[in-house]
């Protein structure tokens, strides 16, 4: 086994990439309502304009916009009703100065009609429509094409789609679509103390946690999970199961069995099955320091072995996971012009982190970045964080919390009221 070789995050994300920038993304077709979570493989161009003919954006009545100008709350404009369009149909009449039309929202304007105002402004009385708003040419009115064009560009390779992509490509009518295919994930989580959550634990034992924790994270962040076992600390038997999971997977995460104990063996194994194997023994970070990183040339396989503690495991998972998919798009798309990339979806679908005031002091850790659980309350139009403490391995200190800070390495600590970064779970 090799000495240990203890990384920073950014060091350890930065080995990562450099080897799995090897990998090549295969790309499947996939109805479009099947596609949400997915990563976009083709730049879609629209069919058509959106909208594809003049409408109303609002409730109201189709006017000439010059014949409001004269209207005030107080002071009405008198126009005559001589149409109503109805949804789905074609505004086939004409207006004329001083007439008047109703449309519904999203309904088609009369062809010289040039505003609408809103039913909020405007009082009936038969036939007499009166006016008590002046309305600018242009308003309540979606123009042909405003919201995209035919022969433009709708949506950029390399895209993370969301239930808006979804709508946008619905209205330019696709109804198939271009995939990545996701990255496929094996996890093995070890421990002879370790029994299924439907078992009674006997005195001594505990329910398996990790198996179905990273399993979710990593359908949660769109991977495809291979299989999610659990394994006694037999060291035969892990190996011929990290050597059957390299072959399927392109990650193999292994859950315990990373520190320093006498059955931790994982270090071991993955520099005996891959070649050239372990290149991070450990991460100066706390929780998750146990944490073990390795590649296998042949099968270009990535290989984490993460710390047992089910806080540690996720932690670890989220800062060196969450996002790979996207962030090796990221990178193929800087050394390749076919691939486009979107400054606003190179990201996972969390949303982007939240700037708060911490809550009390709280001391960093020489030589390591923290990361630690907190609560964000809403105080005076601001977020306040408060840090969520807990003993290693409980797993209610993360479904207490609504996020995380980073303590960076070279900082002593946070002082109360500190601007700190909220990412959310």
């Amino acid at each position: 086994m090799k000495l240990l070789t203890v990384d920073t995050i950014e060091q350890a994300r930065e080995k990562i990439m450099a080897h799995i920038c090897s990998w090549t993304r295969k790309i499947k077709s996939l109805p479009l309502e099947k596609s949400n979570g997915c990563i976009l493989a083709e730049n879609i161009i629209s069919s058509c304009d959106i909208p594809s003919f003049r409408r109303s954006t609002v409730d109201g009545y189709a006017v000439i916009a010059s014949d409001t100008s004269a209207a005030t709350d107080s002071i009405p404009v008198f126009l005559k009703l001589t149409g109503s369009v109805s949804m789905g149909k074609e505004a086939n009449f004409l207006i004329s100065s001083g007439e008047c039309a109703y449309v519904p929202t999203g309904g088609m304007l009369p062809q010289n009609a040039t505003a609408v105002v809103m039913t909020e402004y405007c009082e009936a009385a038969g036939e007499i429509i009166s006016v008590y708003e002046a309305a600018a040419s242009g308003s309540g009115t979606a123009e042909a094409g405003e919201d995209f064009q035919k022969g433009k560009l709708l949506l950029k390779r390399g895209t993370f789609i969301r239930p808006q992509e979804i709508g946008a490509m619905s209205a330019a009518g696709i109804i198939n679509v271009n995939v990545y295919t996701p990255l496929a994930i094996s996890i093995l989580s070890t421990g002879d103390e370790l029994v299924p959550p439907e078992k009674d634990p006997a005195p001594g034992e505990v329910r398996d946690i990790n198996t179905n924790l990273l399993k979710s994270l990593a359908e949660d962040y769109g991977y495809h999970v291979v299989s999610a076992n659990v394994f006694p600390d037999d060291e035969a038997q892990l190996e011929t199961a990290i050597k059957e999971a390299i072959q399927s997977s392109d990650i193999v995460l292994i859950s315990g069995g990373s520190s320093q104990g006498e059955k931790d063996f994982t270090a071991m194994l993955i520099d005996r099955i891959a070649k050239p194997g372990v290149f991070t023994h450990g991460l100066a970070l706390r929780p998750g320091k146990p944490t073990i990183l390795g590649w296998d040339e042949e099968s270009k396989t990535l290989l984490a072995g993460l710390p047992g503690h089910p806080v540690s495991a996720m932690m670890v998972f989220k800062l060196l996971f969450e996002s790979l998919q996207i962030e090796l798009l990221y990178i193929k798309s800087i050394n390749n012009p076919h691939i486009a990339s979107s400054s606003t979806n190179l990201f996972s679908k969390k949303s982007f982190p939240i700037p708060a005031r911490i809550n009390s002091n709280i001391p960093g850790s020489p030589g390591k970045s923290v990361c630690l659980p907190v609560i964000l309350k809403l105080e005076n139009n601001s977020y306040l964080a408060e840090p969520v403490f807990g003993k290693s391995g409980m797993i209610s200190t993360l479904t207490r919390a609504d996020g995380y800070i980073i303590i960076d390495i070279n900082k002593e600590g946070l002082k109360k009221d500190e601007l700190v970064m909220v990412h959310l779970f």
